[in-house]
């Protein structure tokens, strides 16, 4: 879901429109469309798409030519990205000298089994009948996702970046706007750790 929050944060270090934009694990597209709809021009890249609109392509595979592209954005895609070093590579490759890659993350490092149990205990009240514990599911995410340590050090091969913003990541997740306050409360007491990550990349 783009909510206000993250569009604004992704409008922020984005050339103005007309640029031309690589979305890198874009999904169904919502992102893709809102900054067409601002005046953007949007390649949107996923290895498994949900959307018409968006292009069938893993990162490493991407097909364009060489600093073709303004800026790019990676919201909660390239802990999934694979190979990691590689597409990074490429990413680089087809921006030009300069431009912001925006990126949005889910830190599987940080996710523990507080955050987990604080999550599942939000889904079972939505009615959600995840049947891990939190043991189970911080282990199997780990097991399969890049920790944000993993990205920065195959970015910083390629890109200049900044000390990431962390904040609230798990109200996204399949729970909604309403439990984003809580969330926020919660990290500010010491009693879950700030999953969600923020750090704009240049080449």
């Amino acid at each position: 879901m783009v909510t206000p929050d993250l569009h604004a944060f992704v409008r922020a270090d984005l050339p103005a429109p007309p640029a031309r934009v690589l979305e890198v694990g874009a999904g169904d597209g919502e992102l893709a469309r809102a900054l067409g709809g601002a005046g953007y021009d949007v390649v949107a890249i996923d290895p498994a798409p949900g959307g018409a609109d968006v292009r069938a392509c893993a990162l490493h595979e991407l097909d364009e030519p060489p600093a073709s592209f303004d800026a790019a954005v990676a919201v909660v895609s390239l802990h999934h990205v694979e190979p990691l070093a590689d597409s990074l590579l490429q990413l680089a490759n087809v921006l030009v000298p300069g431009a912001p890659v925006v990126i949005d993350e889910f830190d599987v490092g940080a996710f523990d089994t507080r955050a987990a149990q604080w999550w599942l205990d939000q889904r079972r009240t939505l009615g959600g009948e995840e049947q891990a514990t939190a043991e189970q599911l911080v282990e199997e995410h780990r097991r399969h996702l890049h920790p944000l340590d993993r990205i920065l050090e195959a970015l910083g091969a390629h890109f200049d970046f900044g000390t990431p913003v962390r904040g609230a990541y798990l109200y996204r997740w399949n729970l909604g706007e309403r439990l984003r306050l809580p969330e926020e409360e919660l990290i500010a007491e010491g009693r879950i750790p700030a999953v969600g990550a923020r750090v704009i990349a240049r080449r």
